[in-house]
């Protein structure tokens, strides 16, 4: 769709302004004519919508903005909902259905809103267990069944408790964990240019410098572009999950109309209403502190996002947003080659220290590349004896 901002107007401004009423974001004038404007409320109600579900909060009304709105319109039983393969359906009353499968023992993997084939085989499971007729449609009887019975897993979020078992089960060694690398934009899409330097440069560097330090631990490491190409975030996840892998690491700088904005933030998939990637979250959090004790940069948090690729990939999943381009400290650093094997080394670092689970560990920024491959040679001779 058009990118939508302060200003606009016409038939798309029209439905914006509908659903912002529903949600109750955006004040009813008394019996007002149809507004097709954009204006300053609109745009103030869009922030805010934004900050509610882990979006940027630009103001501006785009692809994700626009389908966020639409997701949120939707409650359990407004429709018949099913696996259509070719356009998957998404909303909160899939995350709804999700969540209610997890609370019964079913594993339709992270409630991320999107109606995939874990959500359906774990669906037809329970219509199976439950006596109804397994066709993967959840439609009234499957409705009434879920509404009726009472929840098995207690203690906690069960999606958040079966990510930290699965990283439990995976062990300490880095050898044969498969890890996608993800370069952002690419091809045509330069992504953040400045001074006459492309963020798609940068990170395709960065990127294959991260995948040889990773392959030389035993790691099976895969890039999820050419460097000249750039497929949509749908279709990198997609790989992702075609691949099995075990985490994404997304690699991005980033930008803004501030020449002094500056410093490193990370993002894991969060919807703020307590859906969240409790692994991502950990290893965002674990790749903020190194890469901050190695290059003394600024603190721009880690925080949860509902991006797509955060959001439709079925592991965890974390973004790096590497410095500002638009901060000539922050773009001078990263023309350094050195300085983005300092990355490398740091991200490498997070990721052993996130296996290890605070197990033989050692104080961030002292672990090096050294250390790790050490490690590696040294589980791998113990496990061979």
């Amino acid at each position: 769709m058009q990118l939508l901002r302060r200003g606009d107007s016409g038939p798309a401004v029209v439905e914006i302004r509908a659903m912002l009423r529903q949600f109750g974001l955006l004040a009813d004038a008394a019996a007002p004519p149809i507004d097709d404007h954009f204006d300053a409320a609109v745009e103030h109600a869009v922030r805010s919508f934004q900050q509610q579900r882990g979006l940027i909060t630009d103001g501006l009304v785009g692809a994700s903005t626009y389908r966020a709105l639409r997701d949120a319109g939707w409650t359990l039983g407004d429709r018949m909902l099913a696996l259509l393969i070719s356009a998957p359906m998404s909303g909160d009353d899939v995350v709804v259905l999700q969540e209610r499968l997890l609370e019964l023992g079913y594993n339709p993997g992270r409630p991320g809103g999107v109606f995939d084939e874990q959500t359906e085989r774990a669906l037809r499971r329970f219509q199976r267990e439950y006596g109804l007729v397994p066709d993967g449609l959840c439609g009234p009887a499957t409705l009434r069944s879920l509404r009726q019975l009472g929840r098995k897993v207690t203690g906690g979020r069960p999606h958040l408790m079966r990510e930290q078992e699965l990283l439990r089960q995976a062990g300490p060694r880095l050898r044969g964990k498969r890890i996608v690398v993800d370069p952002g934009h690419g091809g045509l899409d330069r992504g953040v240019v400045a001074a006459g330097v492309a963020e798609a440069d940068l990170m395709w560097d960065l990127a294959r410098r991260l995948v040889g330090r990773m392959t030389a631990t035993g790691m099976d490491a895969m890039l999820s572009r050419q460097e000249h190409t750039c497929p949509a975030e749908a279709e990198r996840a997609a790989f992702a999950n075609t691949a099995g892998a075990d985490l994404v690491l997304s690699l991005h700088t980033d930008a803004n109309h501030s020449m002094h904005a500056n410093g490193i933030a990370t993002f894991h998939f969060g919807n703020g209403s307590g859906a969240t990637s409790t692994v991502g979250e950990a290893l965002a959090g674990l790749i903020q502190r190194e890469l901050l004790t190695r290059t003394a940069m600024l603190d721009c948090g880690s925080q949860g996002r509902t991006w797509e690729l955060l959001r439709l990939t079925r592991m965890p999943t974390v973004r790096v947003e590497a410095g500002y381009l638009t901060n000539i400290g922050d773009r001078t650093r990263l023309l350094d080659p050195n300085f983005r094997d300092v990355l490398a080394e740091g991200i490498l670092v997070a990721v052993k220290r996130l296996y290890l689970l605070g197990q033989d560990d050692q104080p961030t920024g002292t672990f090096t590349f050294s250390d790790v491959l050490a490690r590696e040679l040294e589980r791998g001779g113990a496990q061979a004896m």
